[in-house]
């Protein structure tokens, strides 16, 4: 929609205020509301000020002044909220130079897309992420000077198998939750009613099915769309599937591993490169691909290990990147070996359904930055022709210690893919898209924040193993 028309639809809608989001570094998404009288075509290019000091990964206090530029084609009415309003995404502008500001994560997403089309070697990056959650009925924790804990409850969760009161007794198997119906599938319901909202909300939904963790893991598949549309319409998806589990009651995560024993959610990435309106990823090669797209994956398992800081950038996320469980740790390509961290499905032969899947990444991450950082990868394997390797089409398990020893794997902790980062990240400052200050910024926050934050902290089941030691 232009403004105008956006101006046009708050009205017909009844909306009386417009609400701006935005997401901060680590990927929260964040918002500020207006009556929808201070809502006016100049407004789409002047702007709505805000004091960015408090948003995490962003602006000192001395140039907290920021302006909020809502983008019309974003716009949609809320589904939740009592009040009519008009949501819009903002991107975030300098009010003094009226530049993007480079700690925006969605401006850092709109230069990868400049930067593809520089490039010359295609117009289009397209975007398919299927991000995994869970609901929960009850999650308790807290972590204080001499106390840490955490406690999680699901009525479909296994472990309430031998619970005495209220019990029926269908619940998914450890490991065994994929694709049961109802009973056994708690949530087709609720789902439903997820994908009906985000219907409304403008998004497009495939299908959605539980997935094989017990304990309520799910996910809903969006169709493709263009990266910055995709990290956008990612903002959506977890507004609308949290919101709506709220009104049921129930709490959704996205961490990558909240349960022990059992699948973490991942969000398996699904990228092609198109030009003039055509597929650029089909070809003679091996599964049907092309050379660029050889090249591509190429450049996403050269660079994966810089990767995984900003693809599965939380120290939660190394409890499902795990070897010999079911998180692709391995940096190596297959047609149909889900183990392998590259993955080419095969459902379709159409030349249109080419594309790659790259399997590590988790809905922990900040998608403006996660597919930016994917596409920057892949094109510089384009770029560079870099070759990667033989295909891994055997069993993981069936391999010897030295085959298993020639294939690289992902990092094993958030420290280590923070060094990983450091070492190797010129490929993303090619077109400005990341800038220097931008990753230390990144960098120094996760380790501070996050990394540190937990080695510093005794683990409970610490005291399982050493208190008597």
């Amino acid at each position: 929609m232009t403004p105008k028309q956006v101006l046009e639809f708050a009205e017909e809608q009844g909306c009386r205020q417009v609400d701006i989001r935005f997401t901060d570094l680590p990927g929260l998404q964040q918002h500020i509301s207006y009556p929808i009288s201070q809502l006016s075509e100049d407004a789409f290019e002047e702007g709505f000020g805000i004091d960015g000091s408090s948003i995490r990964g962003w602006a000192a206090i001395n140039e907290s002044d920021m302006l909020l530029i809502p983008d019309p084609a974003t716009a949609f009415k809320d589904p939740f909220y009592e009040v009519p309003t008009l949501v819009m995404t903002g991107t975030v502008i300098d009010p003094i130079t009226r530049q993007h500001y480079e700690r925006d994560p969605r401006w850092i997403a709109q230069k990868a897309e400049n930067y593809l089309k520089s490039t010359n070697l295609a117009d289009t990056a397209y975007f398919g992420a299927e991000a995994e959650f869970f609901i929960f009925d009850n999650v308790r924790f807290d972590q204080n000077q001499h106390s840490g804990f955490y406690f999680i409850d699901a009525e479909e969760g296994r472990w309430n198998s031998g619970r005495e009161l209220d019990n029926l007794g269908y619940r998914p198997r450890y490991k065994e939750g994929y694709f049961p119906v109802p009973p056994t599938d708690h949530y087709q319901d609720l789902r439903a009613e997820m994908v009906e909202v985000m219907i409304q909300c403008g998004l497009q939904i495939e299908c959605h099915h539980h997935e094989v963790a017990t304990g309520g893991q799910c996910e809903i598949d969006q169709r493709f769309d263009t990266l910055v549309k995709s990290a956008d319409n990612m903002m959506v998806y977890k507004y609308c599937i949290r919101n709506v589990a709220d009104q049921y009651g129930k709490t959704v995560t996205f961490m990558p591993k909240p349960l022990f024993g059992d699948n973490g959610s991942g969000m398996h990435t699904h990228q092609s490169l198109w030009k003039d309106g055509k597929p650029l990823f089909a070809g003679d090669n091996y599964a049907g691909l092309s050379q660029m797209a050889l090249w591509y994956i190429g450049g996403l398992l050269k660079h994966a290990r810089a990767l995984s800081a900003i693809i599965a950038p939380t120290t939660n996320s190394y409890k499902r990147l795990v070897p010999g469980y079911e998180a692709p740790v391995n940096l190596a390509y297959s047609r149909r070996n889900r183990s392998a961290a590259v993955r080419i499905p095969m459902y379709s032969s159409s030349p249109k359904a080419k594309r790659v899947e790259f399997r590590p990444p988790d809905p922990s991450s900040n998608p403006y930055m996660a597919f930016a950082a994917m596409l920057m990868a892949g094109l510089d394997g384009v770029l560079n022709k870099i070759d990667p390797g033989d295909p891994l089409d055997k069993d993981i398990y069936d391999l010897s210690p030295e085959e298993m020893n020639s294939v690289p794997s992902m990092p094993a902790s958030l420290e280590e893919a923070l060094t990983a980062l450091e070492d190797d990240h010129a490929f993303l400052l090619k077109g400005d898209v990341f800038t220097e200050e931008l990753l230390e910024t990144y960098i120094a926050y996760k380790r501070k924040n996050e990394a540190d934050a937990v080695r510093l902290r005794p683990h409970p089941y610490e005291f399982a193993l050493y208190y008597d030691i």
